[in-house]
């Protein structure tokens, strides 16, 4: 096995997980003080024709063809919930390359087949399976609210959004997490025996 490469792997994926954190801080603190327009994409009246135009809030510029709504002079409940269509996904991001670099860091540090690098396999696993749709689930909430707060008469209703994918994967993590785990005990029963 390539330890040197792994250790290089295990640092940029570090850094990488860093750099989300402070790209997540960053984009929040920013987007909180910026006194811009917030818009949100609804695919609610992309075929819309309503006599008039739609039924938007005071302060709220709507394009059916684009499904686009912009609220000029949003509230901070607004502004929070344009923050989150965009920081879940960020911190999930900084998460899983944190897991994934202390799953290397183990396996620098011990091996590849040891009970703690299967641990740490099974978390990571986890993390995506949940994580995934939560991200999802808050981005989706977020937009719908927001969609919502712009058209009284909203009926958008809540989605999930992302890579829904990443559940496979993440319960594959769990299952060969289980199955090192299965392996190392069994290498440790045979050690004992011999």
């Amino acid at each position: 096995m390539n330890t040197r490469l792994t250790k290089i792997l295990a640092s940029v994926t570090f850094a990488l997980a860093m750099l989300w954190g402070l790209t997540f801080i960053g984009t929040a603190v920013t987007h909180m003080v910026d006194d811009g327009a917030v818009c949100v994409q609804s695919g609610f009246w992309a075929n819309a024709s309503l006599e008039g135009g739609l039924p938007v809030g005071p302060g709220v510029d709507a394009s059916s063809s684009e499904a686009r709504l912009c609220q000029d002079d949003p509230s901070a409940a607004q502004r929070a919930a344009d923050l989150g269509g965009q920081l879940p996904w960020m911190l999930f991001a900084c998460l899983a390359l944190l897991f994934f670099s202390r799953l290397l860091d183990a396996v620098v540090s011990q091996g590849p087949f040891t009970d703690k690098v299967a641990r740490r396999l099974t978390v990571l696993g986890w993390f995506v399976t949940i994580g995934t749709p939560l991200a999802g689930l808050v981005v989706g909430w977020s937009q719908s609210w927001l969609v919502d707060s712009m058209v009284p008469m909203g009926g958008s209703g809540v989605s999930v959004s992302g890579p829904q994918a990443l559940i496979l994967a993440g319960l594959a993590a769990v299952i060969m997490g289980k199955i090192m785990r299965e392996g190392v005990r069994m290498r440790e029963d045979l050690e004992g025996t011999i």
